[in-house]
């Protein structure tokens, strides 16, 4: 595994690589953004009720739903279209982009980590992150590219086997997307962001004090994978490393009493979606999780519904 420290060079190389990609669909963003509305900051974190409060068991998609405009059976008339990820005539890119149009919305894990010797850190943000268990914490941060080819919060990240995941907030998402240039080897993300960076109690990286919620972070292991397409053999495409979450930091005004629930109206979380486009966390509703002897005592799920299973199902 490559440990050189990047260059202009192989910086410029990454950027060539991202334009490839060709995320952005506008020729010119800024005219396309001031065409939008103003970002509406009275819209802040509510309950609604679920879309069909009505809903009863067997009942389906759709079926009996008040708001329910093109009918129940609209779209299960909708045929679906089978893709083949490693066809001939598929470049792996085309994956790539429908994948992260599809699973989404995806939380971005704001990556904080810091070089062995101490003399250079690294903020990025990563939207293939995902929490997997809680005892021990147990987090997933996903690399593009393979050791041969790190970039600097995975050289970091092995290296010294330590981080912080940031969870991003609205307040500061420009301040995040910022830290996504390609800079060289040995220049400040946090300058260019404007992030403060704050002390952490087990990792020697700092936490960025602006995130509602951080978490530091210990490296357990990580795994390298290869390209399964014809196209690319061989080529390392990604690592995966699993990370323990060894402290956790939450503003005060976030957290409740018995320390277990943070609010997601001070939080106000980023979500990834597909291409380069965002969302917002603003509205919520509660589902109780159904106990099979409770529904059954109280006749919502009827007797005839509880079938053995067949083929196709």
């Amino acid at each position: 595994m490559s440990t050189a420290p990047s260059n202009p060079r192989e910086a410029q190389e990454k950027h060539d690589a991202e334009a490839s990609v060709k995320r952005n669909p506008h020729g010119d963003f800024a005219k396309v953004q001031a065409s939008r509305p103003d970002w509406d900051e009275s819209r802040t974190w509510r309950f609604t009720k679920t879309r069909n409060p009505e809903w009863t068991y067997g009942s389906g998609a759709g079926s009996g739903s008040k708001s329910n405009v093109n009918g129940p059976s609209s779209t299960s008339e909708k045929q679906h279209i089978s893709i083949d990820p490693y066809a001939p005539d598929r470049q792996p890119v085309q994956n790539y982009k429908l994948l992260i149009s599809g699973i989404i919305p995806r939380p971005v894990g704001f990556l904080s980590t810091r070089s062995k010797d101490g003399l250079s850190t690294n903020l990025a943000p990563f939207s293939y992150t995902q929490l997997f268990n809680h005892d021990p914490p147990i987090f997933c941060v996903g690399f593009s590219g393979g050791f041969d080819n790190a970039k600097d919060s995975l050289r970091n990240l092995v290296e010294t086997g330590e981080c912080v995941i940031n969870i991003i907030s609205e307040d500061f998402v420009e301040a995040a997307n910022a830290c996504a240039i390609d800079l060289p080897y040995g220049l400040s993300e946090w300058s260019v962001s404007g992030l403060t960076p704050a002390n952490c109690e087990v990792v020697k990286c700092s936490r960025i004090k602006e995130s509602v919620f951080s978490v530091e972070g210990k490296l357990l292991s990580t795994q390298e994978f290869e390209s399964r397409s014809p196209k690319t053999p061989g080529k390392k495409t990604g690592v995966l490393a699993v990370i323990e979450g060894v402290r956790f930091w939450v503003r005060e005004d976030a957290i409740n009493e018995d320390r277990t629930l943070i609010d997601p109206a001070v939080l106000r979380p980023v979500a990834r979606l597909g291409g380069i486009t965002y969302a917002r966390v603003v509205d919520g509703f509660e589902l109780p999780r159904p106990v099979l002897k409770e529904e059954r005592a109280e006749c919502k799920l009827g007797e005839e519904l509880l079938k053995e299973k067949v083929d196709g199902q």
